[in-house]
């Protein structure tokens, strides 16, 4: 099966071409450099660049691929959760190439495809599905911060998830804080790697809670204050490389530890982190420390897939179309809300 998939879901636009489990291309188009300057995704703004992206984007996938539109056997797209706005311009598409094709579509929730990914590995980038083991799986990205139990492939439950701001959220609104360009999360990454983690206290919201649940909005809150309080502070590079290392020493620390508790809990023996704060260095290193220290199986997804790509929404959608089910009608609409389940 050759499958074409679009994401569209926020400011990336990208277009993949899968075949048989195997990531034939993934090509992504970045909006970060429109959007710095407001601080923030722009909807309208973002929508627009998809629709001025997405066709060159798509070519360059399949030229990449060494694969014609005429020997597309399927196409996908993401359906939510995310912006309206950019939501609609890759799942239209999608179903319009469909339509054209009369080859079947499928639409893929986001975050589902970011569950599965750390199962794409190896040289080939090739998803095997057949290793998948039981597993608890760490979803972290900008806007959500999900534990997930995965019994099996296309079978999982939440166990948890962002009750106010999310980790990436956290990040990035405590680095504006700070004067940091947006998107603050990378920047206070590289930052943090030269200061000291120990340096401040800042609270580890819900880290004894016995729930699996997430809350970054105090700790966003005690950064604001803390800063308040130190008007002086930010004039020090060494001391500013010191609150982004405390800050995501807080942050880290929530994320890794609710993670494998509840892997203990749930009585599994692996362990997987996929969203694009998993591309954060600290993350995965004290991940590794501690599924090692625990005896657990650590899946990491590749950086290259951490962020939004349409390489996951194909290899997920290559699998669903191998299930026995009824295929999606193409008069469906896109899911901005769709959550997880």
């Amino acid at each position: 099966m050759t499958l074409l998939a679009l994401e569209t879901s926020c400011d990336e636009t990208s277009a993949a071409v899968v075949r048989d489990g195997k990531i034939l291309s993934n090509v992504v188009s970045s909006q970060v450099a429109l959007h710095a300057e407001y601080g923030g995704v722009v909807p309208e703004l973002a929508a627009r660049e998809h629709l001025k992206n997405l066709l060159p984007v798509t070519q360059s996938a399949l030229r990449e691929a060494g694969v014609s539109i005429a020997e597309l056997d399927a196409v996908a797209a993401t359906q939510g959760p995310g912006l309206p706005t950019a939501l609609v311009v890759g799942f239209k598409a999608a179903q319009a190439v469909a339509f054209a094709l009369h080859k079947p579509f499928v639409g893929i929730n986001h975050h589902e495809a970011h569950l599965y990914s750390p199962w794409i590995a190896g040289d080939t980038m090739t998803a095997d599905f057949s290793k998948l083991q039981p597993n608890v799986a760490l979803i972290v990205s900008g806007g959500h911060t999900l534990l997930v139990l995965v019994k099996s492939a296309l079978e999982h439950r939440v166990l948890g998830g962002t009750i106010d701001d999310a980790a990436g959220e956290c990040f990035d609104k405590t680095g504006k804080l700070m004067g940091l360009p947006y998107p603050a999360g990378p920047v206070i990454d590289r930052l943090a790697e030269q200061g000291n983690p120990a340096a401040f206290d800042f609270p580890r919201p819900l880290l004894h809670d016995a729930n699996d649940d997430f809350s970054f909005s105090g700790l966003k809150t005690s950064v604001r204050y803390f800063i308040r309080d130190h008007p002086t502070l930010l004039d020090d590079r060494q001391k500013v490389c010191d609150l982004c290392a405390s800050v995501q020493a807080a942050i880290v620390e929530v994320l890794v530890r609710k993670t494998v508790r509840a892997a203990k809990r749930q009585g599994v023996r692996c362990v997987t982190a996929s969203g694009g704060v998993t591309s954060n260095r600290a993350l995965r290193r004290e991940l590794e420390k501690a599924c090692h220290k625990n005896g657990l199986t650590l899946r990491l997804a590749e950086k290259s897939l951490c962020t939004d790509n349409a390489a996951m929404i194909g290899i997920l959608a290559g699998r669903k179309l191998l299930a026995p089910a009824p295929l999606p009608s193409l008069d469906e609409e896109i899911n901005p809300g769709w959550a997880l389940a």
